[in-house]
């Protein structure tokens, strides 16, 4: 569902006006629908009625604990890369049963941690991994159950920074080094082989590379039941893009069913339960951030509005060049011309959209769009510059999920030097 519709000449999230957040808590604020989120999930849970199956949420696409906490309620599982976001899990109410730990830099620490509160998969990038899970696990008088990541070369399309299958990329281990890191990590003593995992990028607008990529999954399930070793789970992660602009991604159903018309023609499809881990989206489309015109500037034939938003608010502009969506919240009557929507960060890269065609003044409040996914999950505290505020609307209701840092916050761990 769209949850920022106009009504009455202004641009709401679901029964509350933009323009009303940004008067009660400032700008630069991000605002996320309840609405959105739970229908997004319900969406993928409805297409896997009555199949085995475990949906993660993928945390690093946004980890504020309210999210979580609305998620955990639906019965979500979760995906998560570190023990921070472990911790967030728990916080929030989520079920370390229910979560996979992925990423390729596990530290010892992390490992101890996540063995400690019973994750239910390390999601294993390397046979080095291997042996400091083993290593560990051993030490710890426990098993650690593991699903080694699969890198099956599949292009997924997307943007280079955001493409995880492919030979060059750093993820997973290659698929002709597969076979030889299930029988090692047969071999190992505290380690439960349970699953193989697949992930190939994110933003992914067709079907085709998620079939590509089961295909080459299915064809090592097969070679690994030839070895007489048996799995679990297939964890085909996640990716699924979104519409920013005019992308036409298929419906969440739609990649559901392909991925099953596929497992119920594989003769042993049947017996393995599916996990998936989605982030971009259940959030993506379910926030925008709210920014202010700070002054409107011409130099030479050239506009620029700047905002009192940056790019350590949303990075994704300076970081992939990706395209959001700029609505004035309150259109004006006039003429349009073409601007650059810019921060106030000192860089050059720091610019939220570009050529973008509107009829603005110095005040108005901007709405970017599409902003709930890798906006305040990836924000930063640039130029010294305190991360916004985050609010989550429901219905009428509204809450306050983060509140806005204080200058003061941002050097409160520091210290001066002694005289």
């Amino acid at each position: 569902m769209n949850a920022f519709l106009f009504r009455d000449g202004q641009l709401y999230a679901e029964d509350v006006a933009l323009e009303a957040l940004a008067a009660r808590f400032g700008t630069p604020c991000y605002v996320y629908s309840r609405r959105a989120i739970t229908d997004a999930w319900r969406e993928f849970s409805a297409a896997c009625a009555g199949r085995r199956v475990l949906v993660c949420y993928a945390l690093k696409a946004n980890s504020n604990l309210a999210v979580i906490d609305l998620l955990a309620r639906e019965q979500a599982g979760f995906d998560i890369v570190s023990a921070g976001e472990l911790r967030r899990v728990l916080a929030a109410g989520g079920s370390a049963a229910r979560t996979v730990f992925s990423g390729v830099g596990k530290s010892s620490a992390e490992i101890r941690e996540a063995l400690t509160a019973g994750v239910r998969c390390f999601n294993v990038e390397s046979q080095a991994e291997l042996e400091r899970l083993d290593q560990i696990a051993g030490e710890m008088g426990r098993r650690a159950p593991v699903s080694l990541r699969v890198n099956p070369d599949v292009d997924a399309g997307t943007h280079p920074y955001i493409s995880t299958g492919l030979r060059e990329n750093k993820f997973g281990i290659p698929h002709e080094d597969v076979l030889a890191a299930y029988q090692r990590a047969c071999a190992l003593p505290h380690l439960d082989v349970v699953g193989i995992d697949c992930h190939i990028g994110s933003q992914i607008t067709s079907l085709e590379p998620f079939t590509a990529a089961l295909d080459k999954v299915l064809e090592l399930v097969d070679r690994l039941h030839e070895a007489g070793i048996e799995l679990h789970h297939i964890d085909l992660g996640g990716g699924l893009g979104i519409s920013y602009d005019n992308e036409t991604p298929p419906s969440r159903a739609a990649l559901i069913n392909a991925v099953f018309n596929r497992l119920d023609a594989h003769p042993r499809g049947a017996r393995y339960e599916i996990l998936f881990e989605f982030g971009r989206s259940i959030v993506g489309n379910a926030g925008v951030l709210l920014t202010r015109v700070e002054y409107l500037k011409r130099n030479g034939e050239h506009r620029f509005a700047i905002v009192d938003a940056g790019m350590n608010d949303l990075m994704r502009p300076a970081l992939y060049e990706a395209w959001h969506g700029v609505q004035p919240v309150r259109p004006r009557e006039g003429e349009s011309a073409q601007f650059d929507i810019v921060g106030p960060v000192c860089e050059s890269g720091d610019w939220l959209a570009r050529g973008r065609q509107l009829c603005l003044a110095e005040g108005d409040l901007l709405a970017v769009m599409s902003a709930g996914a890798y906006g305040m999950a990836m924000s930063s505290n640039y130029n010294t510059r305190p991360r916004a505020a985050e609010v989550l609307v429901d219905g009428e209701r509204i809450h306050l999920i983060r509140e806005r840092e204080s200058i003061e916050s941002l050097f409160a761990l520091e210290h001066r030097l002694p005289d």
